[in-house]
């Protein structure tokens, strides 16, 4: 039944796999160790298969390992369904309503667990009842899938060959059903079935396909990069939080140079991230853009954090800039024009791309430092080192002077300031040209006479 079922849907070759099963790689040949495994990972398969389930850490962390990189999360497939493994393990969260998944808890640490999920229903096969479990769109987009299978339907699933690998903690094998090992070690990023529909299915996996691209150093394989092109305006559909998400996951990679060549390479980039419309084709705003990607992407590799509010703000700097210079113009004071300038520019880009307001505090206070980093007389640099958004405003200056945006004189002077001792720091302010810093009062009238009754409630 299933192999008529997967030759249906994907074809006699899906099927052929199907029959012979998995290719079941041994440790001598891939080299993955069960030490190399985080702890919490081992925990949790073993105390699913103790429980009767199957259980196999699965997609990205088995292709890091393959690839000799230090994978940053490991992820658990399964044969238990969702509230099976919520019985299985007490510190553990059921998450998600388009893709069910439960959080297992070990100390500080969250293994995501997910259920093998079957194969795309053909159409003449779906049902007309009220089950909801899978949801598709007309255009073929999947809605919401919550119809659980086999590994075999669940490696159909997965979106690329080399995210299509288990691997079991117990034996040291390596399971793959789709040559995802041979990808691997090819260096080719290879979409599972047919490309058109799978990107149909999910239009934020063309993205995946670019990040992946850039990530791993890959290729992408020619039938799967085919289709991209014509199915970009799909990517319209995705809610902008999941679009953000999946930007800022891009953007803060550590490979966010080679992940934006490679959306516009694809065609990809505009009008998905909006902000990066403008940026790609204007010059001088490239220069602040690849500053700011080369810097964010060495900080990463370095083990640094990365700030998505800090590369919002490098971002959309130049749309903070042109609404400021509005508001100048028609009359505004400074101070004004700088916060009406803040919010419209953070508010016209939520409306496309929504991200958290959580982050507008800090990005306001990097643009807000820039002005500030002008005044080098007098307690104003002082004041402004005590700041505590002192050092973000100084990488963001820094980069603008990389960019061309600010003097590299201003920013050579930061830089030494910090470290300075007293007399060097008091050489170094500069003194105020005359009438600066001076507040100009205004000029009064002559005083009125005080109420009398006033005067005579005082004293009495």
């Amino acid at each position: 039944m299933i192999r008529r079922f997967i030759k249906k849907v994907f074809g006699k070759a899906a099927a052929a796999k199907v029959d012979s099963g998995p290719r079941i790689i041994p440790v001598e040949v891939h080299g993955i160790r069960r030490e190399q495994i985080h702890s919490c990972a081992l925990k949790t398969t073993r105390a699913l298969k103790e429980a009767g389930y199957s259980a196999f850490v699965v997609g990205g962390a088995v292709r890091d390992l393959l690839l000799g990189r230090e994978p940053k999360d490991f992820d658990v497939a399964t044969d238990a369904l969702p509230e099976q493994v919520r019985q299985v393990f007490r510190r553990s969260r059921l998450i998600g309503r388009r893709f069910q998944i439960v959080h297992v808890y070990c100390g500080a640490d969250t293994i995501e667990v997910t259920t093998y999920r079957a194969a795309s229903l053909p159409k003449e096969d779906e049902s007309d009842d009220d089950d909801d479990s899978r949801v598709t769109a007309e255009d073929g987009m999947l809605l919401r899938d919550n119809v659980f299978g086999n590994q075999a339907e669940d490696a159909e699933r997965r979106d690329f060959t080399v995210n299509a690998l288990y691997y079991d903690p117990e034996t040291e094998e390596v399971w793959e059903w789709h040559g995802g090992v041979e990808d691997a070690k090819k260096k080719v990023l290879r979409i599972i079935g047919d490309p058109i529909q799978r990107f149909r299915e999910d239009p934020v996996r063309m993205l995946r396909a670019a990040r992946f691209a850039a990530k791993l150093d890959f290729h992408i394989d020619p039938a799967t990069r085919a289709p991209i092109a014509e199915l970009a305006s799909m990517l319209e559909r995705i809610p902008s939080a999941r679009l953000f998400d999946e930007m800022m996951k891009l953007l803060l990679s550590g490979h966010a140079e080679r992940g934006v060549r490679q959306l516009r390479a694809e065609g990809l980039h505009h009008g998905i991230l909006p902000m990066l419309d403008t940026i790609l084709d204007d010059p001088e705003r490239q220069k602040l853009l690849h500053v700011a990607l080369h810097d964010t992407d060495q900080r990463v590799r370095q083990g640094h954090s990365a700030s998505p509010a800090f590369m919002l703000a490098c971002l959309l700097w130049f749309d903070m800039q042109a609404e400021l210079k509005r508001n100048r113009n028609s009359g505004q004071s400074d101070q004004s024009a700088l916060y009406d300038a803040m919010d419209a520019a953070l508010e016209r880009q939520r409306r496309v791309l929504a991200f958290p307001r959580r982050f507008d505090g800090t990005i306001k206070e990097i643009w807000s430092l820039q002005s500030r980093f002008e005044q080098r007389s007098g307690a104003r640099p002082f004041r402004l080192l005590a700041h505590p958004r002192f050092r973000a405003g100084y990488d963001f200056l820094l980069i603008r002077a990389k960019g061309e945006d600010a003097a590299q004189e201003l920013a050579d002077w930061w830089t030494r300031f910090p470290d300075a001792n007293d007399n060097e720091r008091e050489a170094m302010l500069i003194k105020p040209q005359a009438g600066e810093g001076k507040t100009k009062r205004r000029k009064r009238g002559p005083r009125k006479p005080a109420d009398e009754a006033a005067i005579e409630v005082k004293l009495g």
